[in-house]
Formats: C-alpha cells, sequence, structure tokens
C-alpha cells in the first residue's frame, strides 16, 4: 500500500475490489499467495448500493465550493482543534494502513510475518519499518543501528536566519540517481508521509522524538544492546496514550470514546463471547482487519479539516503558507520548485530538499501556552485552527496534484482530480454500505431528511434533481452522512462516524505488538510526560524538542540583523 489513494481493496472472503480506468467494477479471485500479500479489509455492515457518478459529481462540487466573497468557512468551535492535528490524524492513517511487506517478499518473510505486515496496528511501524536489524530497512537508521536518521535542510539568502543548513529539520532523503525525483525521494518506510511539508514535518518530530528518548535511556545506564527495544516500546505506548487521550477526544464523541475504551467492543471484531457450553460463539483471530467503512469513510473526517493556507513561520505568516506550496515543498508530491507552474514536474527547480524557509514553527500549529501553560510559546499570530469537520471541503482540494494519489493520464478539469469526487466514487467501487444502512447496524438514530440536505452551515444540495434528492435521502453515502453528523455536533464525529472510528482505534492499538491496552498498568514515564499520567501533544513536541524556542520555531520571530560586514 504506497499511496494513500488506494484503487484496489482485498476484502476478507469477497475477493480483491478494483476498478479499472473507465471506472468499471471488477472483483478477482486472488490466488493462496496473492491473497496473503494483499492488505486485509473486512466489511462490517452489508453492501450497499452503488450511485450514479454524474450524482456523486453534483454532491463533490457542493462540497468543495469556493467560498462567496468576504465569506470563511466554520472552524470547530466546540473546542477549536489547533491545525497540527489535521496532520497527525493523516500520519496515523499512513501508521495504520503501512504495507510492511511490500519490499521484503523474498523466503526469509514468513506466512505469519505477511499477515501481520499487512494489518492495522498503532506501532509506528511507518517511522520504524521492520527495525534496524532487517537487511532491507537498516537505511533509515545511523550508524549506530539505535538512532534514526533526519535530513539537513538547503540554506537560502539572503535572511541570515535561513542562510544556513539546519540538521535535523528535513526528512532524510536519498541523495543518489539520475534523476531528481530519484534523489528528492524521502528516506523513511512510508513514502506517503512525504506527501505534504505538515505530514512530512511530523513524521520528523517522531523521528526525533525516537532519538531524544534513546538518549534519555543513555542518562539512566539502559545498556546499549536493550537500548534500541526500550526506546521503540516507551515511544510506541506514549504515541498510543496520546492519541487515546488527546488526539480521539478531540475528533470523536468524548463519551463514545471513554465506552469503547472502558466497555470494550461492540460491532468491530469484538472479543470472542463463549456459549453455554464454554464454547467460543464467535472467533476471530488475533490479526485484526480494516473495515472498508473506515478506510473509505469515516476516518476520511480529516480531509474536511485541511485549511487553505496556514501561517506558517516568520518568512511565511499570515497565511503565506498556502495548501498549494504545502505540496510543492515535499518530495512525493512536489519538486521544491514554487515557481513552476506545473507541481507534477518533479524535474524543475534548484532544491532537491526543504528550503530552510520552509522549516515548521509548531508554536502555530499546537497550542503550547493554552495546554502546556507555556506563555512563552504562544504563536505571534495565533495558532492555526483546523476547519470544522463537516460536509465543506476548502476548494484547493477540487483539483489534487497527481503526485498526491499517484494519478496518470487525469486531464485537468477533471472531477477525478476532486478529492471528494475521489472518495465518494471509492465507495461505489466496495459497494459501500449507506449512512442509513451502518444507523441501524450500529443502533444509532437516524438522521432526518431536513438535516441531510441543510445541515448546519455545510454543503448546499440545491443542484440535486428531485430524483436525485429522492435517491440521496434513502441511501446517503456514508462518508457524506458521517461528516453531517459531525456538522450536526459542533464538529465532532458521533452515532455512526464516531463508533466506527473509535473501534477501529481500540482494536488497531491491542492488536499491536507493543499495546498499552495489554498493559493496563502503564503510565506515560515521568520525564518524558509534564505531568504524571498525562501525555498530549504538545508534550511530545516539548520533550523532542527540549522546550527550547529556538528548536520549535528556528527562524523565531523576527528576522535577524545580517551580521557586521
Amino acid at each position: 500500500m504506497k499511496r494513500h489513494m488506494r484503487e484496489n481493496y482485498f476484502v476478507v472472503g469477497e475477493g480483491i475490489l478494483t476498478t479499472d480506468e473507465h471506472g468499471k467494477k471488477h472483483r478477482e479471485d486472488p490466488t493462496p499467495l496473492a491473497e496473503l500479500r494483499k492488505f486485509r479489509f473486512s466489511r462490517l455492515g452489508r453492501k450497499g448500493e452503488a450511485h450514479d457518478e454524474l450524482l456523486l459529481e453534483k454532491v463533490a462540487k457542493a462540497m468543495t465550493v469556493k467560498p462567496a466573497e468576504g465569506q470563511v468557512q466554520p472552524v470547530s468551535a466546540d473546542p477549536p482543534v489547533p491545525a497540527g492535528f489535521t496532520y497527525l490524524g493523516q500520519f496515523v492513517d499512513h501508521d495504520l494502513t503501512l504495507d510492511n511487506t511490500a519490499a521484503a517478499l523474498g523466503e526469509h518473510v514468513t506466512v505469519a510475518e505477511l499477515i501481520q505486515g499487512r494489518s492495522p496496528a498503532l506501532d509506528l511501524d511507518s517511522v520504524y519499518g521492520r527495525g534496524p536489524a532487517d537487511a532491507a530497512d537498516d537505511r533509515f537508521y545511523a550508524d549506530d543501528k539505535i538512532h534514526l536518521k533526519v535530513g539537513q535542510t538547503a540554506a537560502i539568502g539572503p535572511d541570515p536566519g535561513t542562510n544556513v543548513n539546519l540538521n535535523g529539520y528535513d526528512l532524510p532523503r536519498v541523495t543518489q540517481g539520475s534523476t531528481k525525483a530519484e534523489r528528492q525521494a524521502a528516506q523513511i518506510p512510508d513514502k506517503r508521509n512525504d506527501e505534504n511539508l505538515v505530514v512530512a514535518q511530523t513524521h520528523l518530530a517522531f523521528q526525533r522524538f525516537h532519538n531524544r528518548v534513546v538518549d534519555f535511556l543513555v542518562d539512566r545506564s539502559v545498556p546499549s544492546t536493550q537500548l534500541f527495544d526500550r526506546a521503540r516500546e516507551l515511544v510506541v505506548k506514549h504515541y498510543q496514550w496520546m492519541l487515546k487521550t488527546d488526539f480521539l477526544p478531540r475528533i470523536v464523541d468524548k463519551s463514545i470514546v471513554d465506552d469503547v475504551f472502558t466497555n470494550g467492543r461492540k460491532f468491530f471484531e469484538p472479543p470472542v463471547k463463549l456459549d453455554d457450553h464454554g464454547n467460543p460463539s464467535r472467533q476471530f483471530g488475533d490479526t485484526p482487519t480494516m473495515p472498508i467503512e473506515f478506510s473509505v469513510a469515516a476516518y476520511r473526517l480529516g480531509h474536511s479539516m485541511v485549511r487553505a493556507a496556514y501561517d506558517w513561520n516568520r518568512v511565511f505568516s499570515g497565511g503565506r503558507g498556502t495548501l498549494r506550496l504545502l505540496f510543492i515543498f515535499s518530495g512525493t508530491s512536489g519538486n521544491f520548485d514554487p515557481f513552476n507552474p506545473n507541481v507534477n514536474d518533479q524535474e524543475s527547480g534548484l532544491f532537491e530538499r526543504l528550503p530552510t524557509n520552509w522549516t515548521v514553527d509548531w508554536r502555530r500549529m499546537y497550542d503550547f501556552a493554552g495546554e502546556a501553560g507555556r506563555a512563552d510559546l504562544a504563536a505571534p499570530n495565533g495558532i492555526n485552527l483546523a476547519q470544522r469537520i463537516d460536509t465543506l471541503l476548502v476548494d484547493p482540494l477540487a483539483e489534487l496534484p497527481l503526485g498526491a494519489f499517484g494519478g496518470k493520464g487525469v486531464q485537468a478539469g477533471s472531477p477525478r482530480l476532486n478529492l471528494a469526487f475521489r472518495n465518494l466514487v471509492r465507495a461505489n467501487m466496495v459497494n459501500l454500505a449507506s449512512g442509513q444502512q451502518m444507523a441501524e447496524f450500529l443502533g444509532v438514530g437516524k438522521l432526518k431528511d431536513d438535516e441531510l440536505l441543510n445541515g448546519a452551515g455545510g454543503a448546499k444540495l440545491d443542484t440535486l434533481t428531485e430524483a436525485e434528492r429522492e435517491e440521496f435521502l434513502q441511501r446517503t453515502p456514508l462518508w457524506f452522512y458521517i461528516l453531517r453528523e459531525a456538522e450536526l455536533n459542533g464538529g465532532r464525529l458521533t452515532g455512526v462516524g464516531g463508533r466506527i472510528v473509535a473501534e477501529v482505534f481500540h482494536r488497531a492499538m491491542e492488536a499491536s505488538r507493543i499495546s498499552i491496552l495489554r498493559d493496563p498498568s502503564w503510565r506515560p514515564t515521568p520525564g518524558v510526560a509534564s505531568k504524571a499520567g498525562d501525555f498530549r501533544m504538545v508534550d511530545l513536541l516539548l520533550f523532542t524538542f527540549d522546550g527550547r524556542t529556538d528548536l520549535l520555531a528556528p527562524l523565531g520571530n523576527e528576522t535577524p540583523a545580517p551580521p557586521p560586514a
């Protein structure tokens, strides 16, 4: 699984569901070996019926319409969500869906490893790969095979604050190859984490978090033979704790999160139950699957959180960090060349690594002042807030760069460049259940017709014909339905979407090689966590960067004076 935009799904018990270049659906029966080598999806509810693509195109246009002059899309108001969580969510998605055996299909990979490597887990395989002992993945590690490699930015003048190479502020890059695209490629286990600059800097923060934990353990005299394993365990457990206590409650109703993590799952691969004779009444293997209702619909919530522009750093402040530029300054989707109107031309431009003037200012992406009491780390212009989770996407997502989904031969202006359209058509491909079907399956109240059509400040569906409106109300596409639920709930998933997301996160933590759910007495480590039993994303960044302004925001607030002649 190399792209965020998957083009085929292996659904256990159904085969491989895919489409051809004309959009026609196909189902293939894989060979036993091919079945082992496919990422394993499952289906929670019943199959649904496909929608006419013209209807989906109208819905997609309504979801990505450009706001009228003077209008802005709403941000989540209960409470606002810092924009960094948008891309943390994308990073988590890639961790959940990494195919960790794609580069190791030789004889040394066992059947058990094949299945495990294609199963959803929250264990940071997207950062660690198969570890430093693996002959193919040791390239991600420093010479000591304990620390992770990090990269260096490229100096750019004449600003004296940016005319310097900064170590540790870019992803490690390949640097060799006959083409610029080959040389600028990130040397990390999952290239999708270099699809845009924010997720790339998030990945880099986790690399540096691991390295900081290694040094923390060295100071506590942990033997070198145990360092990597001990560090990875600490990193993964703090990561899972942060997802459970900080990330999930921001995007899902806290009552649903608390219920799932206290009382367990009810719908997705629930624990084995015994009948009256002591026999299991429903059996699941230890290896989890990924529900297509999560992958194709519920967890695409993050698309609605994306902003059109960001107050990025001192140089690109006041909204000059546009979404287009954040794609350009990445190795997978861009070319580090803002002057070429064709972002898909990866051979243009002089830079093959991130220019220093695009270094992230973390103070603008997370709320250190409000959440950690660090007034000295308040963002100069206030933090960027994510868009509210609702049925509107910012209009730049109406035409994606081809590198964002591996597209070839797609013409400018095609609806297939529209992210909302791609999401809706993908649901057709796998016969995804409608929102109403899933509400019935999960036992939650269904949205009313008026709520589906009008929402609360979201997409307006007034271009639908009467027949299209009737079809839409009878069987609403699941992704739209879940976003409309959140829109009517102040910007948090609830009902159908909330239950699916919370249960999949719970299952993915339970099935991870390292798991806080299988170690219920574990708590964040003093010295890593700022407060006993508490560890949030701001704590991760504070620990990683020693709580220093000059490391969290290396470009500072003001342009430094040039050195004397």
